[in-house]
């Protein structure tokens, strides 16, 4: 929440726990609002900075599909956190060293402090939330007689109802705490105070970095080996790591030495770094082939262990085939399982992590032709041996070939005896 003019700039929904990669993509959304869908109203849409909306250019823009973001672009200084462990994590403090944020926590037992953000779950709870099928209420006095009955939804669905929610009631509603000393009766929404207060001090521009995502990641410092970049028993290798490999035994400086790699709790198939040239790169896991789908750093810790129970010498890619074969079969009853399978059906990521280059292969336009073109119908099932003796046309075409192979071979001979 913008604390100047209540607006909601990023949320989250997340199964049970709240991880630092939470905190960061919620962060990442003030700088990168994500846009609306088609289905919503068009009010909801909030407009681009710098357009006015009294100018009309083309019809085809108005009567058009509904563009823009869901929520304002604001650049944060002052983050008000409190004192909960993903808050003053290493993760996050370093995405707002990197982002010039500083980081002010709440004083102790003192509500106050973030009061703003603690009324909103109220207003999310009184004016929303617990109109919907399956709401359970805060506590037991709160319940209706059958909730479990009702219909439910996904985390991903809950998460775009609190979006749409907020951009068509909660910012276009007036507030009881926004009030401008100078027009004390006039009702302010959080999108009007928006513009007031862009109309008073200006607009301050987020960064167009397209890669500003990779910004908000959890870094790590390692030095690059003959085989790659190995983290927590991880290795990544790529071919934009030659002429940095060995630098451990190099003569380059000590401080020089280990190079910031930043990687996804959540997907721990891929790692990125930028180079000297500012250039950003990805490296694959050695088993990422072999997997269809993220995994996360918390599921392969808890693989290793489970396989480390059954083998000696386990591997990650036996580990994650028993994990799999266990969530596969239902074994997953601990709550700590189903949060990590909770997290990994995730349909969305929590960061919009710009694409890795293309095969250079594959990107050619023949070569990309070709793969686009519709699979090929399977060809027929080959009949019965019995169908196949009771024919009468393969033995007659039988025939004939031999035929033909008995002429070719007398011809040849005949033009050897006449040279």
């Amino acid at each position: 929440m913008d604390w100047y003019t209540r607006c909601i700039i990023g949320l989250r929904v997340t199964p049970v726990s709240t991880k630092a990669i939470d905190a960061a993509a919620v962060l990442y959304q003030a700088y990168r609002p994500q846009p609306v869908p088609e289905s919503w109203p068009r009010e909801a849409a909030w407009p681009e900075h710098g357009i006015p909306r009294g100018v009309l250019v083309e019809a085809e823009a108005v009567h058009g599909p509904v563009t823009g973001v869901w929520g304002p672009k604001v650049a944060p200084e002052t983050l008000i956190v409190d004192h909960g462990k993903i808050y003053v994590s290493a993760h996050l403090t370093s995405v707002c060293r990197r982002m010039g944020i500083s980081v002010q926590p709440a004083r102790l037992r003192t509500g106050r402090d973030k009061g703003p953000v603690e009324r909103h779950f109220r207003t999310l709870r009184e004016d929303l939330l617990q109109r919907l099928p399956g709401y359970k209420g805060p506590d037991i006095h709160s319940r209706g007689l059958n909730p479990e009955k009702d219909a439910f939804f996904f985390h991903h669905e809950l998460e775009a109802i609190i979006r749409e929610w907020t951009a068509v009631t909660y910012h276009r509603r007036p507030h009881e705490g926004l009030i401008d000393p100078h027009l004390p009766k006039v009702e302010l929404s959080p999108a009007a105070m928006f513009e007031h207060g862009l109309a008073r001090a200006g607009y301050i521009e987020v960064p167009r970095d397209p890669h500003l995502a990779f910004e908000f990641l959890d870094v790590t410092m390692r030095t690059v080996q003959h085989y790659g970049v190995e983290i927590d028993g991880r290795r990544y290798n790529g071919d934009c790591l030659e002429g940095l490999r060995d630098m451990a035994g190099s003569d380059i400086d000590l401080d020089k030495r280990r190079l910031e790699f930043f990687a996804d709790p959540d997907d721990a198939t891929r790692i990125h770094f930028r180079d000297h040239e500012r250039v950003w790169h990805t490296l694959e896991w050695e088993h990422a082939p072999s997997l269809d789908m993220p995994l996360s750093e918390e599921a392969l810790q808890f693989a290793r262990r489970l396989a480390a129970k059954k083998h000696t010498y386990p591997d990650d890619r036996l580990a994650i085939a028993l994990l799999l074969k266990r969530w596969n079969l239902g074994l997953g009853t601990s709550l700590v399982e189903r949060r990590m399978a909770l997290r990994l059906s995730r349909e969305q990521t929590a960061l919009d992590l710009p694409e890795s280059h293309a095969d250079p292969v594959s990107s050619l336009p023949s070569v990309a032709r070709l793969l686009s073109l519709p699979e090929q119908p399977a060809p027929p099932a080959i009949e019965s041996s019995q169908d196949l003796e009771a024919g009468d046309d393969d033995a007659d075409g039988l025939e004939e070939l031999d035929e033909e192979l008995d002429f070719y071979a007398t011809a040849l001979k005949d033009i050897d005896n006449d040279e």
